[in-house]
């Protein structure tokens, strides 16, 4: 039932239709919980709050099926005014992007020409940006995106999943390039062909790679709200001595909020990955599918007069 519950959510995530109709009216069915708000003044705020408490976080402008030049630039124009925002408030935030709404899918001229831009307004703000992993058809070529621009910027990391049997090789394969990674156990609907289709084989792959880029020296963070994963790190960076300032973790906004403060006072770094946008139908339909407690939730707040 979980997984057929899954790849709905997943299918409806895609359509096109559903996601014009939530750009018009608005956070509702629940969506607020997940995503900051629509303006980036709206995101601000919730960054300071959880600046406040303790939390460092990561903004992403949400945005979907991106398929002119026009668009992908007025993305790139969202990420810069996003940037400028933490550094003029002094948030203690960071930016998470995907490669298809800077138009990767369009021409690379266009996808690297908004990255370069981003990336100077990001280094003149002192702000990290991430490059978020899609689907398994544009992994290899976010990849070598991120490749070209580690040469030339120090304020890039991407994603790698663990539900992809590649996953170990592009770690060693990204080894030389000392990178920053966040890792994940992924979100979409991929075939048995490329990825684990049993949860058991992704956790076991998810502990391997956290455990084979932490000891290859290099900034991790764990992206999970997995219990058993988060644990499994404490332990391994204790029994390795692997200092907390090489590491830390991440989870979704709205989701195990007690949780994240936890660990935040335990002594964690503990960043929290806030979208916001009118364009958030795609993403929330990802956090349904990713776990089902979250549409009983959904389900409460349609109902509550």
């Amino acid at each position: 039932m979980e997984r057929l519950m899954r790849n709905f959510f997943l299918f409806l995530s895609k359509n096109r239709f559903f996601t014009n109709m939530a750009k018009r009216y608005g956070l509702k069915f629940g969506a607020a919980r997940f995503v900051a708000g629509e303006t980036l003044d709206q995101a601000v705020a919730v960054i300071k709050d959880l600046n406040k408490k303790g939390l460092v976080v990561t903004i992403d402008y949400l945005g979907e099926f991106i398929d002119n030049a026009e668009e992908a630039n007025e993305m790139a124009d969202n990420s810069i005014q996003a940037i400028q925002a933490i550094g003029r408030e002094k948030l203690n935030a960071q930016l998470s992007l995907k490669m298809t709404s800077m138009g990767m899918d369009i021409s690379d001229e266009l996808v690297m020409n908004n990255m370069e831009r981003i990336l100077e307004a990001a280094k003149a703000n002192d702000v990290f940006v991430t490059i978020d992993m899609e689907d398994f058809a544009r992994c290899e070529k976010t990849l070598q995106i991120f490749k070209k621009l580690k040469t030339e910027y120090d304020n890039i990391g991407t994603v790698i999943q663990a539900y992809l049997y590649r996953t170990r090789s592009d770690i060693e394969d990204l080894d030389d390039y000392a990178p920053n990674l966040r890792l994940v156990k992924g979100a979409y609907k991929e075939s048995s062909e490329v990825a684990f289709p049993d949860k058991k084989d992704v956790d076991e792959n998810y502990k391997k790679i956290i455990e084979m880029h932490l000891l290859n020296g290099h900034y991790t963070a764990i992206a999970s709200h997995d219990d058993a994963i988060i644990e499994h790190t404490i332990q391994f960076v204790k029994d390795h001595n692997i200092p907390n300032d090489q590491f830390e973790f991440q989870m979704l906004y709205g989701i195990r909020n007690e949780r994240q403060i936890e660990l935040a006072q335990q002594g964690y770094k503990m960043r929290v990955y806030v979208p916001y946008g009118n364009d958030w139908y795609g993403y929330f339909m990802r956090r349904l599918a990713e776990r089902p407690a979250n549409v009983g939730f959904v389900l409460k707040g349609m109902f509550k007069k």
